[in-house]
């Protein structure tokens, strides 16, 4: 039982943490945050199983996490209004072609990141982008703006029709 007290504490910990450090994806990640985060996985484990590296324990301790994972997940799909709480909103990082600072900072989100993330979304410039959001789960969601040359000549191209 004490197993399953310690993976209890260690989880709520991990979650608080996880949601304070932000919303990056593991290859956005700088190899620094990488390998912080394997030290925490290692120093989790060294704190829920202690000195017990029975099968049992770490089936316990692995249980208990995964218990209290679906538990969270049950709860934000059952009751809508804990939903933003336990797995966060989505924020525009980019408004009608200009960034949002104050979004981008407290995500600690760099404009070079974003415009690596809009490359890899085929999008060349910032004035291009209506809005980009970023996720949840930390991905960037980009949409056009209707008023870019293509769309204009795609336009014209089916009103002559």
């Amino acid at each position: 039982m004490d197993i399953v007290l310690r993976a209890t504490v260690m989880f709520a910990v991990l979650y608080a943490l996880l949601r304070l450090l932000g919303k990056r994806e593991l290859g956005q990640m700088t190899p620094f945050e990488l390998v912080v985060l394997v030290v925490m996985g290692d120093l989790i484990q060294q704190g829920v199983t202690h000195n017990d590296f029975s099968v049992t324990g770490a089936t316990l301790a692995i249980c208990t996490f995964a218990f209290w994972g679906v538990v969270l997940s049950w709860l934000s799909y059952l009751f809508p209004r804990l939903k933003d709480p336990l797995e966060g909103r989505p924020k525009i990082v980019i408004c009608d072609g200009r960034l949002c600072e104050e979004n981008l900072r407290r995500d600690r989100l760099t404009r070079t990141e974003i415009e690596s993330e809009m490359r890899l979304a085929g999008i060349a410039h910032i004035r291009q982008v209506a809005w980009a959001i970023l996720e949840p789960q930390g991905k960037i969601s980009f949409i056009r703006r209707d008023d870019t040359p293509d769309s204009r000549q795609s336009d014209r191209d089916s009103v002559a029709k």
